[in-house]
């Protein structure tokens, strides 16, 4: 390995956790509590990005079934032809685009309103179309990504599944999940075994 590869290798760990505590910085109580809140009362739960955005989004519809509250990744190239049909009056969707205006994104937003589905953006532009439709916007934090071009989707993507991480972790504090019923979900693999062993 060149000496500049191992050099950028390691320099990645210290752009992510700068990254993170960054995130830490701008966690605003209101908004995650009133997040939180909507994604516990929905009915059902959509979730839409482009890209990176859109991978870490079906992590989070994961996360959520995980805990029991109805998810589904909307891809923006189905949702333009029937699949919001998924989502009623009184669900929720989430949007992701660190720049707030991803253009694959925006009828999505108005097919939401209309319908009477509640909008959670996240994004790092609060002046962005999809953070000024939204009723609870989350700031997506990102100092710079890994690679010496600042371009590929990394620190952005880590930014964006913290995010997703909290909002889970503060569902299951809310809900009081316990992990019985985490059990019952999921029998598979080594963390079925462990709680279903106990």
């Amino acid at each position: 390995m060149k000496k500049e590869s191992l050099e950028m290798a390691k320099n990645a760990y210290i752009i992510e956790k700068e990254c993170i505590e960054g995130l830490l910085e701008h966690f605003d109580e209101v908004a995650y509590s009133k997040a939180a809140e909507l994604l516990i009362n929905a009915p059902r739960i959509g979730a839409t990005g482009c890209g990176h955005s859109g991978i870490i989004c079906q992590h989070f519809c994961h996360l959520m079934c995980c805990v029991e509250q109805p998810a589904r990744f909307i891809s923006p190239a189905e949702a333009v032809h029937g699949a919001t049909g998924y989502l009623q009056e009184g669900d929720v969707c989430v949007f992701a685009s660190r720049g707030g205006k991803t253009g694959e994104l925006l009828p999505i937003l108005d097919i939401c309103k209309a319908k009477g589905v509640k909008i959670i953006a996240i994004t790092e532009n609060l002046d962005s179309p999809m953070a000024k439709a939204a009723d609870v916007v989350l700031k997506q934090y990102v100092n710079r990504e890994t690679d010496k071009y600042n371009c590929q989707g990394t620190t952005s993507s880590t930014a964006l599944a913290m995010i997703f991480h909290v909002l889970q972790t503060i569902i299951m504090e809310e809900t009081d999940y316990q992990n019985e019923k985490f059990a019952l979900v999921h029998p598979g693999g080594a963390v079925g075994e462990r709680l279903n062993n106990k």
